[in-house]
């Protein structure tokens, strides 16, 4: 019966994968071996050691045990769409379907596509996404596809309302991740709702200050945009806070 409970659950995993964890978890044990004969190697050792503990808090963090912060930051994102429910969203990057799906249940008239490249980086995909919204009985009005966020398969003003939940950075097809932002807007008709949750303050990525940011956004015709940074978010813990932000408003 637990084993038929368990496989009944959406699985939309956690952002710090097993995966990365056991190669630096690996990576460090092989340099402390060798630093017996290499003894300067303890050093690179103790460095990838440190980084295994990082994020080995980071994926207790995200857990259920270590207080949901994953949840919380889907949450803060989905809260701060100001939509009223009605025709087409998109999430940008949904991953498990998390997001997406988060978006089907708040707004049950609505129809949700999930977008996502699912690289080999990840462990998530098309499959796991549709399993998820079948469990969350959201799979007749929530779709998933394959794209690029960068080059999206839709025309002009197609959805009502788009989400994005960390996934801008990411897109190895565009440097200036302000091409991938301008795009997710491309998509969303006038006047309609966005909500966008990424690594906005940093400038390796965005190649501007938040506020200049903004101020580009709005020049791209945007009636109405805001950011928040994460920080703000007190339920969140300091270690995830920046340089998170959310940027919402009105197309």
């Amino acid at each position: 019966m637990a084993n038929e409970a368990l496989a009944a659950r959406p699985d939309y995993g956690n952002w710090v994968s097993w995966k990365l964890l056991f190669v630096l978890g690996a990576a460090a044990a092989v340099l402390f071996a060798l630093s017996v004969l290499f003894l300067y190697l303890v050093i690179g050792g103790v460095i990838f050691l440190v980084v295994f503990a990082f994020f080995a808090y980071q994926r207790y963090l995200f857990s259920p045990r270590g207080g949901n912060a994953q949840v919380k930051l889907w949450d803060l994102l989905v809260d701060h769409l100001d939509w009223g429910g009605e025709g087409r969203a998109i999430d940008i990057g949904c991953g498990s379907g998390a997001v997406a799906i988060r978006v089907a249940k708040k707004y049950p008239d609505a129809e949700v596509v999930g977008l996502d490249y699912w690289g080999k980086v990840w462990e998530y995909s098309k499959a796991k996404c549709e399993r998820n919204a079948r469990i969350e009985k959201v799979d007749g009005r929530v779709s998933f596809q394959k794209g690029d966020a960068a080059k999206l398969p839709f025309e002009d003003g197609f959805f009502n309302a788009a989400v994005s939940n960390f996934a801008f950075h990411e897109v190895g097809s565009a440097r200036d991740k302000r091409e991938v932002l301008k795009e997710a807007l491309r998509v969303v008709r006038k006047g309609g709702k966005f909500a966008f949750q990424d690594l906005f303050t940093m400038k390796r990525h965005y190649h501007c200050e938040p506020d200049e940011l903004l101020s580009t956004v709005k020049g791209w015709g945007v009636e109405k945009v805001s950011l928040e940074r994460t920080l703000e978010a007190e339920h969140i813990p300091k270690i995830l806070r920046e340089p998170a932000a959310i940027i919402w408003g009105t197309k």
